[in-house]
């Protein structure tokens, strides 16, 4: 039997208190370290707080909704579970919505956004297809129901993948620097206001334990501070393997130690990755690696359990 070793690192159930008071979470990494898994569960479990909770994706293949055994929504608000409702944010859509914000009266935004010519030009106004998609999502933040309380407590947003991401939300500041005073300048403003709020936003940066996930949340951070003024608030470790025992301790048997060495290859690397994030400063949460099938609903409450206090 392999016993255990001293070298367990303990896997984290605790509230995370840097994300309770928030109410724009932005979830992004590089890709394929389980970002819309990790906004999946943030959104579940924010939601079972009591927080009526908006999780959006930007204009991507849909899977959150899926995630949590539900249709695809599409760009259309809604309701995919108790206090959670899901959108997944598309360009045709966000611009619709965002030039009826600015005229009010659809018969003005068909004679102008639907004008050939209009059109045409559009298209040379910088990030505009970001502006309006960051400005569906940030709308949504200030929406108030009749009875004056938030509409939505807590919005969480799947954002695109690092390099991407850096542009995504760099958009607000690069038409604050380039467009004429106006209605799109006043917007972009209050956008990049809320962005670089500390009060009202919270970056959370996801990575794997391996060295290029973790060499790119590094440099994520670095750039989100440095180019968008976004501070990071948490960094969550996924698919970390704790150092349950030694190779040495296996049985004569050549499949076994194999087996034990292959975990301690992945057990070592995974605390290794877990020192270096822990050099920037922030919280880092583990979430372990989860042995299932497939990737369903039932996986994301698993991990939904890390940022609840409970297993």
């Amino acid at each position: 039997m392999l016993r255990s070793t001293l070298h367990h690192v303990n896997v984290t159930f605790a509230v995370v208190e840097e994300l309770s008071d928030k109410r724009l979470l932005v979830v992004t990494g590089k890709g394929g370290v389980g970002k819309s898994t990790l906004a999946a569960a943030l959104a579940l479990q924010s939601a079972r707080e009591g927080l009526r909770t908006l999780v959006c994706e930007v204009n991507a293949k849909e899977r959150i909704s899926l995630l949590l055994g539900r249709p695809e929504v599409g760009p259309e608000v809604t309701a995919i579970d108790e206090n959670l409702w899901a959108v997944n944010v598309r360009p045709q859509e966000a611009m619709r919505e965002y030039a009826l914000m600015m005229l009010k009266f659809e018969s003005i935004y068909s004679a102008v956004f639907e004008n050939r010519v209009v059109r045409y030009f559009l298209r040379f106004i910088p990030s505009l297809q970001e502006l309006v998609l960051l400005g569906k999502i940030l709308f949504h933040l200030k929406e108030k129901r009749p009875d004056g309380r938030w509409r939505f407590d807590r919005i969480i947003i799947d954002a695109p993948a690092t390099g991407h991401a850096i542009t995504f939300f760099s958009v607000p500041q690069v038409i604050v620097d380039t467009v004429p005073p106006g209605a799109m300048a006043t917007d972009a403003t209050w956008m990049r206001d809320l962005l670089i709020d500390p009060k009202t936003t919270a970056v959370v940066l996801v990575s794997l334990p391996e060295e290029l996930p973790v060499n790119e949340t590094i440099e994520l951070h670095a750039a989100l501070l440095s180019k968008v003024k976004m501070q990071s608030s948490l960094v969550v470790l996924n698919g970390f393997i704790p150092l349950r025992f030694d190779a040495s301790d296996a049985p004569e048997s050549e499949g076994l130690k194999e087996i034990a060495r292959h975990h301690t290859a992945r057990a070592n690397l995974s605390v290794a990755s877990l020192e270096r994030l822990k050099t920037l400063g922030l919280r880092v949460v583990t979430v372990p690696r989860l042995f299932v099938p497939e990737f369903s609903r039932q996986a994301v409450e698993q991990v939904a359990a890390y940022f609840g206090g409970k297993k």
